[in-house]
């Protein structure tokens, strides 16, 4: 039993040593193939046309950010304010930049925060603001036998994930640290 207990501590010491290196990593690139493109094709679709959609947003990214306002505005942008113009395009920039950053592993920790923060105000968008509270299944409860609800159950694992690399970063194979071991992020040797 002892020699069976060895090989066991054996095996989970070297785990312990591949954890700090493969799990950022891994935890990257899960997000990267799970979620990288859902966010990209979302922002996708509320480009306005042409070279400024960006700051031209499309009706449709009103109407996904702000249901409610938009709707009482008879779903015409042009009644809604410098505030909702605002919102829109720094969420529709933060579709496309925030997980470009985690996928290449550049401000990690940040951009990983800041996609929890999304993460969140899209939750509450979805159930407040598309009503997604009224339909059966969409909200989910945790511990109920039924894993894949779209707003418990599906997004507390992107927030694992992202929580994950806040608290641990992106790892070796990262732009944070190519950019952390540069010879001029070093801090100059002190003089004798």
């Amino acid at each position: 039993m002892t020699a069976l207990l060895s090989a066991y501590d054996r095996l989970v010491a070297g785990l312990d040593r591949a954890a700090p290196v493969l799990l950022p990593s891994l935890a990257r690139f899960v997000f990267a193939a799970t979620l990288l493109v859902y966010f990209w094709t979302s922002a996708l679709t509320k480009l306005g046309d042409g070279l400024l959609g960006i700051v031209q947003p499309s009706l449709g990214a009103y109407a996904q950010i702000f249901p409610k306002a938009m709707e009482a505005a008879g779903f015409d942008p042009g009644q809604l304010g410098l505030f909702h113009w605002a919102v829109v395009v720094a969420g529709t920039l933060a579709e496309f930049i925030l997980p470009l950053l985690i996928a290449v592993g550049l401000f990690t920790r940040l951009a990983a925060l800041g996609m929890i923060g999304f993460v969140a105000v899209q939750s509450l968008t979805d159930l407040y603001g598309h009503g997604g509270i009224a339909h059966e299944g969409t909200l989910g409860a945790w511990f109920d036998g039924a894993p894949d609800a779209l707003i418990l159950d599906q997004r507390v694992f992107w927030v694992f994930v992202l929580t994950y690399l806040v608290l641990r970063g992106a790892g070796p194979l990262s732009l944070d640290r190519v950019l952390r071991n540069a010879p001029w992020a070093r801090p100059a040797s002190q003089p004798q």
